[in-house]
């Protein structure tokens, strides 16, 4: 018997495309037809590369944290005052927000209002779940090492900052999608950071 046909695609590329097909239609909205229209691919080498469609959403919103996401945290723990890095963090957000390279918005943004719609998977609901924490987490950790380190006040709610930024973020993130400029996010940059800092 002959050995199986090799798949005649890249597997990370492949990712990537699946990933900017649920980002721009969500998990809902993404039909199967969409994804094996978008990777070039038949049906049998989609679910033989990735599973169900269930499971490919989950490999490319992994996809999605390790390349996209986590690529903003750098700029927490660049040089600068807490404001300048702070600035930095969510200027960063905004412009993948408003990129030409993705689509508009945030992937997250989008996931979380269909995900309380209870319209997703078990599986897939709890990765996303996980995915809302992030931001906030990320940023709780931050202000509270600088608490620590005394570069800003004690009196300052570090949870409740972080909440606030992490609103702001999901709020610039519906406004890209729906075709505000970036310039015009990004303006409000500094007055957020002003507001809780």
């Amino acid at each position: 018997m002959a050995g199986g046909r090799q798949r005649g695609f890249d597997k990370e590329e492949a990712l990537d495309k699946a990933m900017r097909i649920f980002w721009k239609k969500g998990y809902v909205g993404t039909s199967i037809s969409d994804l094996t229209t978008g990777l070039g691919i038949n049906k049998p080498s989609l679910y033989s590369a990735f599973g169900n469609k269930e499971q490919l959403f989950i490999q490319t919103s992994k996809h999605y944290f390790e390349r996209y996401a986590e690529t903003h945290s750098q700029y927490l723990n660049s040089d600068g005052t807490v404001k300048e890095r702070l600035s930095k963090f969510l200027s960063s957000v905004i412009s993948q927000q408003c990129g030409d390279d993705t689509p508009k918005g945030c992937y997250v943004s989008l996931c979380i209002s269909e995900c309380e719609g209870e319209m997703y998977p078990p599986e897939a609901a709890e990765l996303i779940e996980e995915a809302n924490q992030y931001s906030e987490n990320l940023l709780n950790d931050f202000l509270s090492a600088e608490q620590i380190k005394k570069t800003i006040p004690e009196s300052i709610d570090v949870a409740e900052v972080s909440r606030y930024l992490t609103t702001f973020i999901h709020g610039t993130a519906v406004m890209a999608r729906g075709g505000r400029k970036q310039e015009e996010l990004l303006a409000l940059v500094d007055r957020a950071v002003q507001a809780v800092l």
